[in-house]
């Protein structure tokens, strides 16, 4: 049985992804910082008949993060998808001129050292069993800097370039890593950006290993990551 681990996993995205791929025949390790909330949605996902569990870390800790990974390979199985896509905290949405060499340090380990800890504990895991897949879930700033967001638009751009180089090294292991945008907010049900329809989009780059990026809704004047 394949396992997806979710990290920052709650009642919208994560429920979303682990009803999808659950339907797919996968087992769930839910991940999140608090251990209350993450049991009870395993226990709903289990009432649809979906193996779910949940495991506590903090993804600024990178030790805790690969902590909980290493719980759930153990519990569950080897990992063949990681989505990476906690939300990101109030204080690295600050303007450029507001924002602190503090604010950028959160930021950077939120963004960048969460995304490097977490692929590096899964990819032996799929290099055993010989495919995978690395997704990694962006606001807007993501592609699109804006000075309004600095903080994120800061970490973003090294989590994409992070992505962007494991996309081309993995390529030819079969191993997918593959990003989607979400600008603004989530979408209500019925929307491009509606939990469900994000989860098919995340589908789609596990089962695309030749796609980097996808958008939830389209974002006038990105940058888009090239590969020379």
């Amino acid at each position: 049985m394949s396992t997806i681990a979710i990290v920052g996993a709650g009642k919208g995205l994560g429920a979303a992804v682990a009803r999808k791929f659950g339907s797919e025949g996968f087992d769930v390790a839910l991940i999140a910082r608090n251990q209350e909330r993450v049991d009870a949605l395993a226990a709903e996902l289990q009432g649809e008949g979906i193996t779910a569990r949940g495991y506590t870390a903090n993804v600024r800790d990178p030790q805790s993060l690969i902590a909980a990974l290493d719980r759930a390979t153990q519990e569950l199985g080897l990992i063949e998808v990681l989505q990476y896509s906690p939300l990101p905290q109030k204080e690295f949405l600050r303007p450029v001129l507001e924002t602190t060499v503090e604010d950028l340090k959160g930021a950077v380990e939120f963004s960048i050292y969460g995304p490097v800890a977490a692929a590096h504990q899964v990819l032996q895991g799929m290099r055993t069993l010989g495919t995978g897949s690395i997704l990694l879930v962006n606001g807007g700033s993501g592609a699109k800097p804006s000075s309004g967001v600095a903080g994120t638009s800061i970490a973003f751009a090294g989590e994409t370039a992070f992505a962007a180089m494991l996309h081309e090294t993995l390529k030819d292991e079969n191993i997918g890593v593959g990003q989607i945008i979400i600008p603004g907010a989530m979408g209500d049900e019925g929307s491009t950006k509606s939990p469900a329809a994000v989860a098919d989009k995340l589908w789609h780059l596990h089962t695309h290993h030749d796609e980097f990026r996808v958008y939830a809704e389209e974002l006038p004047g990105s940058w888009e990551p090239t590969a020379s």
